[in-house]
């Protein structure tokens, strides 16, 4: 078994507004006081210090919502917290998500003087019409001008964006890209547009009012996506991320793919961690208040706490690692076993590889990567 990592995740649940694409624990911030959930947040540090004992942290990740509207003073009282209950490792990766809003780069500098080193942007889009249907509050100048400024600030840039959006035609997409690439990202994070339920993209969507490409063109733009990256250096070392070099790898999401340990603070924060040869899942309660509360009543705020069965603990395995290029060691691998005979299968289909010490998806596979998972680990 390879040495286990542990990771941090902070969620911070408010956002300027909701995008209708998003399912996550998202908050309208209207002014909130955020004072009382920082200091749940750190206090709830504490109680998971005592669960883990003296372990070093590999990463910590701001996520949210939108954790650039946190004031940097506050991201710096959980980083100098952070170290001092566990010591951040001599190569820790400490990265937080903004949006390119004229607003939010006027904080990079004092968010980079707090300590973060890797901005994850949230460009999304680079045409003034996408960003306004995707409920994005910047413009395309914005954004542009927001990833020179955290390049010249940030020792690593990553940049998020959405395609197969509606009436998108792949030669504006690859253009799109091109742009985004010539901002000098060390990271770029390409995601389809998925209709998730319960969003207003949802809604509309049931109404007719929002169409996504079908299936054969959301693959030929998955396709001209690698393509383009690819061909200037970019590694996509899992499905929908692309790095360049080996040294840009989101250190903090690997520890998800690879099935290694992460506490989940603020709320909605999901965790998983290893306990005396058991595996657990937890989640934080979703709405802020009801976190406070709990906090400073319990010293913690942990919603559900679940001992995963050894199925869930291979399922997840395989779930989350077969999505990365360099796939998963086999020794590493939890019982029970895959079936040999999906497995033989799906390498005889061309979709999977097998080395002497791995197994992973090929760039066929990838491209079918939820339904070949999906039979993998169906009963």
């Amino acid at each position: 078994m390879t040495h286990r990592q542990l990771g941090l995740y902070i969620h911070w649940p408010y956002c300027a507004a909701i995008c209708p694409y998003c399912d996550f624990n998202v908050y309208r911030a209207r002014g909130a006081d955020t004072a009382p959930l920082v200091d749940a947040i750190l206090a709830d540090l504490a109680y998971w210090r005592a669960q883990t004992g003296p372990r070093p942290l590999a990463s910590l990740f701001f996520g949210g919502g939108t954790p650039s509207l946190m004031d940097p003073a506050d991201v710096a009282r959980v980083i100098e917290t952070a170290d001092r209950l566990w010591d951040l490792e001599a190569s820790v990766e400490i990265s937080l998500e903004a949006n390119p809003t004229d607003a939010e780069a006027a904080r990079f500098a004092d968010l980079r003087a707090a300590g973060v080193e890797r901005l994850s942007l949230g460009v999304q889009a680079l045409d003034d019409p996408s960003l306004k249907a995707l409920g994005r509050f910047h413009s395309a100048a914005e954004a542009m001008a927001a990833a020179d400024l955290a390049r010249q600030l940030f020792p690593r840039l990553s940049i998020d964006l959405i395609y197969a959006r509606q009436d998108q035609t792949l030669a504006a997409w690859q253009d799109e890209l091109m742009r985004a690439l010539a901002l000098n990202p060390d990271h770029v994070s390409p995601y389809q547009l998925t209709i998730e339920p319960g969003t207003a993209f949802a809604r509309a969507a049931a109404r007719g009012r929002l169409k996504v490409p079908d299936p054969d063109l959301a693959a030929d733009f998955y396709t001209l996506t690698q393509d383009v990256l690819e061909g200037v250096g970019f590694d996509a070392y899992e499905v929908s991320n692309h790095a360049r070099g080996h040294d840009n790898r989101s250190r903090h999401n690997l520890l998800y793919w690879r099935s290694q340990d992460w506490i989940g603070v603020g709320p909605g924060a999901h965790g998983r961690l290893g306990w005396g040869g058991e595996r657990r899942a937890s989640k934080a309660l979703d709405r802020p208040r009801d976190y406070v509360d709990q906090v400073t009543a319990r010293g913690h705020a942990i919603d559900e706490l679940e001992t995963l069965s050894p199925e869930a603990v291979r399922d997840e395995f395989w779930l989350m690692g077969l999505r990365l290029q360099d796939g998963l060691p086999l020794a590493d691998a939890p019982r029970p076993a895959l079936s040999d005979n999906k497995i033989r299968r799906n390498l005889e289909h061309g979709w999977m590889w097998q080395s002497d010490t791995h197994l992973g998806l090929t760039a066929q596979g990838r491209l079918l990567a939820d339904a070949v998972i999906g039979d993998l680990l169906a009963d």
